[in-house]
């Protein structure tokens, strides 16, 4: 099968984030499927984009075919951003012409975030009989209009809208990261039949292979607290405001007396303002540390005893959540504290941790207490409990089979 998907912020190892449509495209093309990505040059995602000296730069990444299309850098989320958009999609749309005349494809999976791609996807449809197959990452433009508070007469919000009911209405399949989506869906004009719940993943054989090499920052802070008999919360990834990195920092306050360190690993645009908190409020018991590439996540993980992953409180989250840190918590057989209120709860679902409400830095405080109080064979018996789940429900290999069963 020829398969084509469009993803304006498609990553691989090498440059970063975005991973899930790398990890599945290597898993259909391990099993003798061509595939071809088309992704913008530039994206705020990656820690490394690509050189393109073209408008339309090729490269081959492990047998996966991929395609830049030259678009303008950005910084933030304003008018910069969506001249970015922009240009990729108009491009898009003449350089398929040029795809097409190399390869025909059996199937495209518009797959951008944003749902403009459906368009360029749905020409390739009706010019050579091509399945379409919409996958949805957020829920656009719910997502901007609930988090960014833009009202729905909006010009941008009005295209966006327009784009999200055409893209339900044209496709033959809907795939949804979001578990709980279909209703609104439907109610945007998709046919139920056409949904389909595929979450997002981990690379075993990756986690088999990580390396146990780690910034010898990481390891000597990290080791020192442990020898000194602190019990260790760990935080991996981005440092934003949906990230509710305020809320742990205030249950760190309450645990001042006890003998509990956080660690902080990661970057992003609130971590001068965390930083800042931690030195207003005096808090000896937290601690940041840089970034480490993907290559090093399971043996900083391996060094916690416990993991925090949360969320703001927000209405857009009852449809569902899938966050990547979580699987990497799971995979690393550690206890989670999930302060997340969403339609779903794969901790307690796994039974590998506590849920708490978000933005509760007491019920965060005293989960914590509750795992420490544990014994070790308690808490071991909970991280494997997440580890068999991911394996069962979140192997990559399990999820681009499901995948391929809707492309057939």
């Amino acid at each position: 099968m020829n398969i084509l998907l469009i993803n304006h912020y498609v990553g691989s190892p090498k440059y970063g984030m975005e991973y899930r449509p790398y990890y599945i495209a290597r898993e259909w093309v391990k099993t003798g499927h061509n595939v071809t990505i088309v992704g913008a040059s530039f994206s705020h995602l990656r820690s490394q984009n690509p050189v393109v000296q073209q408008s339309l730069t090729g490269e081959i990444v492990d047998g996966i075919h991929y395609e830049w299309i030259k678009t303008p850098s950005y910084e933030g989320n304003g008018i910069g951003r969506i001249r970015n958009m922009i240009s990729f999609i108009i491009q898009l749309k003449f350089y398929l012409q040029k795809l097409m005349a190399i390869r025909k494809f059996d199937v495209v999976i518009a797959s951008s975030t944003y749902p403009l791609d459906i368009y360029p996807a749905r020409m390739l449809k009706k010019k050579s009989g091509t399945k379409f197959v919409f996958e949805v990452h957020d829920l656009w433009p719910l997502s901007p209009k609930e988090l960014g508070n833009i009202p729905a007469w909006h010009p941008y919000i009005m295209l966006m809208q327009k784009a999200e009911n055409d893209a339900y209405r044209f496709c033959d399949k809907v795939v949804s990261i979001l578990p709980c989506a279909k209703t609104h869906m439907v109610e945007h004009g998709l046919h139920p039949d056409k949904f389909v719940h595929i979450p997002n993943g981990i690379s075993m054989d990756e986690w088999g292979q990580e390396s146990k090499i780690m910034p010898l920052e990481h390891k000597d802070i990290i080791m020192g607290l442990k020898k000194a008999g602190q019990f260790v919360v760990g935080y991996t990834g981005s440092h934003g405001i949906a990230n509710s990195l305020h809320t742990l920092l205030e249950a760190a306050e309450l645990c001042k007396k006890d003998k509990v360190a956080f660690i902080m690993v990661g970057k992003g645009p609130e971590k001068n303002k965390l930083e800042k908190e931690v030195d207003r409020r005096k808090l000896s018991n937290v601690v940041f540390l840089p970034p480490v590439n993907k290559n090093s996540v399971a043996s900083i993980l391996d060094m916690f005893d416990i993991c925090y992953v949360g969320f703001q409180k927000q209405p857009l989250f009852r449809f569902g959540v899938s966050p990547n840190k979580l699987m990497d918590y799971m995979m690393a057989a550690k206890p989670i504290i999930y302060a997340i209120e969403a339609g779903n709860d794969p901790v307690r679902e796994a039974g590998c941790g506590i849920s708490v409400p978000p933005e509760d830095p007491a019920a965060v405080s005293e989960a914590l207490r509750r795992l420490a109080a544990m014994s070790r064979s308690e808490r071991e018996n909970m991280g494997r409990q997440g580890r068999e789940y991911v394996i069962k429900n979140h192997d990559y290999y399990v999820i681009a089979q499901r995948f391929l069963e809707v492309l057939k």
